[in-house]
């Protein structure tokens, strides 16, 4: 009879173990299981050179969203990104979004700028108002062969 209550004791506590390492692996991968809590809307830019799936989008320095992915545009030979918006944040149909960098090391945003119009941008929407990254490397071969 001990016996089989240790070896349960034992079960169950394995069976947390699992249960809670379950819930980290979810929580700290930032997963959705239940609901979603975003809409998508999709952006044409020139370049989008560093940017990756799963940069911030940020709006007036705070954490709205994020790249969801990316894609060529064939016909305009454009890039399209496609983000993920917090469903509570209403952005209007002439947002404008930029690519930023983020510190010295690099890392790639988008930034988005608020219009003034009171016409909200639809979820799946187009975002038309875009400025591409900075090319820094593009900026010194102007200025060093003389193109500036």
């Amino acid at each position: 009879m001990k016996k089989w209550s240790v070896e349960v004791a034992v079960g169950l506590f394995v069976l947390i173990g699992i249960i809670s390492v379950g819930y980290l692996t979810i929580r700290l991968g930032k997963m959705e299981i239940i609901g979603d809590n975003y809409y998508t809307v999709t952006a044409r830019f020139q370049s989008i050179a560093g940017l990756k799936t799963g940069s911030e989008v940020e709006l007036a320095g705070v954490p709205i969203g994020k790249v969801e992915e990316f894609s060529l545009d064939q016909e305009r030979w454009m890039a399209l990104v496609r983000m993920k918006i917090l469903k509570g944040i209403v952005l209007s149909e002439d947002v404008m979004a930029s690519i930023k960098t983020a510190g010295l090391i690099g890392d790639k945003y988008i930034k988005l700028s608020p219009g003034v119009s009171d016409v909200p941008l639809k979820p799946g929407g187009m975002i038309t108002e875009t400025e591409s990254a900075l090319d820094i490397e593009e900026l010194i071969s102007k200025f060093v062969f003389g193109k500036v």
